[in-house]
Order: structure tokens, then C-alpha cells, then sequence
């Protein structure tokens, strides 16, 4: 309800003095419209640093299939290859003829017919028995006992290649102590306990720990380092997951903290060439020479920007520089050196104009941000080796946000850091082209299988 004073002072005012009033009533009611839209803009994984995991996803309506299922008519028929040593064959020959019952065994075949049935043998667990020898020596009285070769030594249940597969079965696939314990049982026809499924996770940890720190030593004298963190529980508490990415390695780190301390004790006293990383401070204070800042974050946050403020055309232009900017780099291999150069230059050049513009509201700290970093935006234009983005170390993580979701938290301060050991060891030897399982295995220990093969007795 409009005041009576309020009405009289209307009333009392003239022609131009309403209109000019009515302006400024309809101004205000744009700016306060235009609030609104601001709050009701959506923050996804698209328009800002958000996870994709957190976005809204509204219920998906079923659509009417329009195309029959199926492959297209001509479309190449896809089989399965042959292998070129099966391990059985059976031969299905022509005995007699089974219209005139002529014997057909002596002729020569027309066609052969191939096909393969691939099927697993029976899984079972080979035990094999020490027997250990003492002997009292007539000349000297002392007792002497029979050696166990590597691999047979005492106080190990379980070999290597049975560890690794237990090992990678928690850690790569993500199955808890209890699903093991069945799984194990049901398909392995192996008795275990859950007390031994965790030492066997705690053993998988020691046999990898002096490799994961060797890792952690060429990722830490690397040129070019990539770095990022994920959120953990340990034992009800809030930890981070760091990894540290470069070139062909990347180490894993479990600790309590997110700030800088963890950067400066993992670097030690080292210095890298180039950092890259999102825009978090810790990151961007990192020891190194200097710093390419992620352009898929910029891209993502400059679309939120432009959500949010439709007719800014900085946001816009700033964008479409970033995606040329990307695009040029991934270009460079098929450019002569004298056009790629050009083409640099020329975006360097727009970029500082662009850094020129004034304007107030939402989307100045963007602008201030590239202000400050502006030499950390394009030093993959320069470098070859050095990537436009920090997804290599959110490819990294993505495994350990998976066993996040499923297991649950850490409950013991040495789980995480054997997870992150493991993590280390054998997410390096997938970007090395090497088998992850077999790596495990021969970390673990001498294999013993070798010993079904030998006499019952050694001499």
C-alpha cells in the first residue's frame, strides 16, 4: 500500500517531473530484473569449475526411436579374429555319405569351415608344500636346516601372482574386503579371510613404496609439471588426493592439507620450467620459472560470464581468442614455422587489446585475473611440450573419484597412502604402455609357479 503522504507528493508534481519519474522507476525495475536472472542462472560443469557430478540433471523423457535398430543394410559384418595357435582343434570330418553311404574319408575337402570357442579352464588355487630338513651334524652337534629358495621363503601364504590379483581387484576395480573375500571364493575357489585380503593390500603397499619414490623423483626434476587435488576422507576427516604429472609419470599423494606447504614439501628444492595448474593460489605459487593456466577453466568460466551477462562482448571475444588460441597450438605440427609464428603474434595482439577494455559489474575479476596473469596464458603457443590445459592430471584423478564413491572413506592413514602408492606405480606403467598386473606381480616378489615344473626332490 502506497503511503497517503506519499500519494499527495504525486499528486503535487507536474507533467515532466512524473515522467522523469516514471524513467527512473522502470530503470530500477530492469536493474532488479536483471539481479534476478543472475540468481537464477545455473552453475554447471560447463560455465564454471564445478565437477560434473554436482550439475542438475533433470529427468531425461523418453524419445520415439525413429531409425530400426540394428546395422544398416551393407553395413560390413564384424567377427571376431581368429587366433593363429588355438590350444585344442577337433576335426569334424565326412565319414559316409549320407544319402548314398559311400565312404568320403579319402577325399580331398571342398572348404574348411573355421570356428573358435574360447572358454576358461577351471580355476583352481595350486598350494605348494615346504617341507624343511634338519639334520644334527655328527662332527660339530649343531642342527642344520634344508634352504627355501626365493619365492618359498618362510612366512609368505600367498604367491605373488595371487597378491597381485587380489591387489588389483581392490585397487583397479574398485570391490571392498567383503565382495572380495565372496568373489575370491566363488570364482577362485580360494578360502580367504578379510584379515588376509588386508594383508595382502598392506604387503601390495611395501613392495611398491620404493618405486612410487622413484617416480616421485622424476616427476619432481621434470621440466614440465602439471598439478591438481581431489577431496578425501581418512579415518572421518578431510583430506586432499594431489598428483603431480610429467611427461610419462605421475605420483599421488595423500595429505591432510591443500595449501602451498604441500607443493613446497613435495618440490623440495626443486624447480620446474613451467607449472600448470587451475587458477587455485597454492597452484599458481608454485616453484617454477612460470605458470600456463588451464584455458579449459577460462573457457568454462567465461561462459558462465556470458550467461550471466548475455551483452558483454569482452566475455565473448575473450572466448573466442581462447578456442583460436587452442586451436592454432594443435595446429602447429602442420603449419610452417613462419605462418605459426604469425598467427601467434596476431593473438597476442588481440589479447592486449581486449585487456584494454573498462567496464563494471559482474566479470571484472576475470579481467583483472588475465590483467595479472597474462604471461601465463599462451606459453603453449611458445612450447611445444607444455600442454593448454591441466586435463592430464584430472584424467589422473578420475579412477580415484570412482573408488571414492564406491568404498567410501579411508580408515586408516596407511590405506590412503597405499592406495596412493598403488596409484602411482601402476597408472605410470599404463602411460608407459606397460601391463599394470604384470608390473604388480613382479613387485611382489619371485614367482613360484616355476616350481610346478621341477623334481619333487632337488638334489
Amino acid at each position: 500500500m502506497i503511503p497517503e503522504t506519499a500519494k499527495a507528493r504525486i499528486e503535487e508534481l507536474s507533467r515532466e517531473e512524473l515522467i522523469a519519474l516514471l524513467y527512473e522507476l522502470m530503470h530500477r525495475v530492469h536493474e532488479l530484473e536483471g539481479q534476478l536472472r543472475l540468481k537464477q542462472t545455473l552453475t554447471t560443469s560447463k560455465n564454471s569449475s564445478q565437477p560434473p557430478s554436482r550439475d542438475f540433471k533433470p529427468e531425461k523423457k523418453k524419445r520415439k526411436r525413429s531409425k530400426k535398430k540394428g546395422a544398416k543394410v551393407g553395413h560390413e559384418k564384424l567377427e571376431r579374429a581368429l587366433v593363429t595357435n588355438p590350444d585344442k582343434v577337433f576335426y569334424a570330418l565326412v565319414d559316409n555319405c549320407q544319402s548314398c553311404h559311400i565312404n568320403l574319408l579319402d577325399q580331398v575337402p571342398v572348404q574348411v569351415i573355421r570356428r573358435q570357442i574360447t572358454e576358461l579352464p577351471e580355476i583352481k588355487p595350486v598350494v605348494i608344500e615346504t617341507q624343511q630338513y634338519e639334520v644334527i651334524c655328527p662332527c660339530c652337534g649343531e642342527v642344520q636346516r634344508g634352504k627355501l629358495p626365493a619365492g618359498l621363503e618362510a612366512g609368505r601364504y600367498f604367491g605373488p601372482r595371487l597378491e597381485a590379483t587380489v591387489t588389483t581387484l581392490h585397487h583397479e576395480h574398485h570391490i571392498g574386503f567383503e565382495r572380495l573375500v565372496g568373489l575370491c571364493g566363488e570364482i577362485f575357489n580360494l578360502m580367504l579371510s578379510e584379515g588376509g585380503a588386508v594383508a595382502i593390500i598392506k604387503r601390495a603397499g611395501k613392495a611398491v613404496f620404493a618405486e612410487a619414490e622413484k617416480i616421485g623423483e622424476q616427476v619432481r626434476h621434470g621440466k614440465v609439471i602439471g598439478s591438481d587435488e581431489t577431496h578425501a576422507r581418512v579415518h572421518g576427516l578431510n583430506w586432499w588426493q594431489w598428483v603431480f604429472v610429467s611427461e610419462n609419470c605421475e605420483y599421488h599423494l595423500m595429505m591432510p592439507s591443500r595449501g602451498s606447504d604441500v607443493i613446497e614439501t613435495f618440490m623440495r628444492d626443486c624447480e620446474a620450467e613451467v607449472w600448470v595448474c587451475d587458477c587455485w593460489k597454492p597452484q599458481l605459487n608454485a616453484p617454477a620459472k612460470m605458470c600456463q593456466i588451464c584455458m579449459a577453466h577460462q573457457i568454462r568460466n567465461l561462459q558462465g560470464l556470458i550467461e550471466k551477462r548475455p551483452h558483454l562482448a569482452w566475455a565473448k571475444e575473450t572466448q573466442a581468442l581462447f578456442r583460436k588460441a587452442i586451436h592454432l597450438g594443435n595446429r602447429r605440427e602442420q603449419m610452417t614455422e613462419r605462418g605459426y609464428q604469425r598467427q601467434v603474434t596476431m593473438i597476442k595482439k588481440k589479447l592486449d587489446q581486449l585487456l584494454k577494455r573498462r567496464f563494471s559489474g559482474l566479470g571484472t575479476n576475470l579481467l583483472d585475473r588475465y590483467r595479472t596473469r597474462r604471461d601465463s596464458l599462451f606459453i603453449f603457443l611458445e612450447r611445444a611440450d607444455v600442454p593448454a590445459d591441466n586435463n592430464a592430471c584430472e584424467r589422473a584423478l578420475r579412477p580415484s573419484v570412482i573408488h571414492r564413491k564406491v568404498m567410501g572413506s579411508f580408515r586408516s592413514d596407511w590405506g590412503a597412502q597405499t592406495y596412493a602408492a598403488l596409484a602411482t606405480v601402476l597408472n605410470t606403467a599404463k602411460r608407459n604402455g606397460e601391463n599394470a598386473f604384470q608390473k604388480l606381480g613382479q613387485l611382489m616378489g619371485t614367482p613360484i609357479l616355476p616350481f610346478l615344473l621341477q623334481p619333487e626332490f632337488a638334489v
